[in-house]
């Protein structure tokens, strides 16, 4: 099988694409051959070892895969082979095949393209962990979403729009901004020409936003700090922007507000029931069609690189995903 494979860690440049042998699963573990695989931020992270997971070379990077089950180890039971499954591998998604812990499969609904499985769990999980559990988001309140084009930030915009919230959405173009009120934002910020704190103070008259939700980081946090309505709730999600802020605490108590941390994997390995709770929902919106995860490019395993170099350069909108052979002809 084919596998984009990190040797030593780097820039997406010195991955390699090479012919590798089939991997066999073991006890408790399930071969799941990859239709689609979706590109995500910590993707880029995790081949310079700069991530919270720290797999041993080579590994193919590759957080989330959507496919069909293949072969099944000793021991797993409620899978079958030819079954449609997300596997949430963390690494080993960029591969034609990928073996993973069974309890880390989702099961997918009839008639849920993989395209759209294999964007689901890393960014629309995060964000709805975040949101429903870590925010307690109510109807009505009012939510702004950094970094809100990519794949992160497009699914706070809808998930947020469902859950009855006003969405401010900040992103860095005109261009970008469009996508985002095609996902039901209600209003924009383009804080490549704006003042952010301005610019809130202005929509929210004066009040302030009752929810961040920031992947981002960077110099955009003190100012969307500052703009927190009272006993609001910030959001850490990620830190796209490299740098991670260092806000003045005495924001914290002058607003009454939280400063949340949101760490959907950490979540899911100390609360699975729960986990299981809001990814059956999840799947269930993403079968209806109330959650639609905005694939914009469609590109083969082959060119992984670029699209990795997309991710990291901050340009990619919305999700990249990458498919196999097999994912072509299907």
């Amino acid at each position: 099988m084919k596998a984009l494979l990190c040797k030593a860690y780097g820039k997406p440049d010195t991955l390699v694409l090479e012919d590798v042998p089939t991997p066999q699963p073991g006890p408790g573990e399930v071969l799941v051959a990859v239709h689609a695989a979706a590109v995500n931020f910590p993707d880029t992270l995790i081949i310079e070892d700069k991530y919270q997971f720290h797999p041993p070379l080579p590994f193919s990077p590759g957080g989330e895969a959507a496919g069909t089950v293949k072969a099944l180890g000793e021991g797993v039971q409620g899978y079958r082979v030819g079954d449609p499954v997300i596997a949430v591998c963390g690494w080993g998604g960029f591969a034609e095949e990928v073996v993973t812990d069974a309890r880390k499969l989702v099961a997918l609904p009839a008639g849920v393209s993989m395209d759209a499985a294999a964007s689901l769990v890393i960014t629309y999980g995060t964000t709805h962990y975040a949101l429903v559990e870590r925010a307690r988001l109510r109807a009505g309140e009012t939510l702004l979403v950094l970094g809100a084009a990519g794949g992160t930030g497009l699914s706070a915009v809808e998930l947020g729009r469902h859950l009855g919230a006003r969405v401010i959405a900040a992103a860095s173009s005109a261009r970008k901004l469009a996508l985002c009120h095609e996902y039901g934002a209600d209003a924009g910020i383009d804080y490549s020409r704006e003042d952010l704190r301005e610019r809130l103070r202005e929509l929210t008259g004066g009040r302030g936003v009752d929810v961040v939700y920031d992947p981002v980081g960077g110099g955009y946090a003190e100012p969307a700090l500052r703009s927190m309505a009272w006993k609001g709730r910030y959001l850490v999600i990620g830190f796209t922007a490299g740098e991670i802020p260092r806000p003045p605490l005495n924001l914290a108590l002058l607003k009454g507000c939280s400063i949340v941390g949101v760490f959907y994997g950490r979540f899911r390995e100390q609360e699975p029931a729960r986990a299981a709770e809001l990814m059956q929902e999840l799947t269930a919106w993403l079968a209806s069609g109330r959650i639609r995860p905005a694939v914009t490019q469609r590109r083969p395993l082959e060119e992984a690189i670029a699209a990795l170099e997309e991710v990291a350069a901050r340009r990619a909108m919305g999700k990249i995903v990458l498919t196999t052979a097999l994912g072509r002809r299907g």
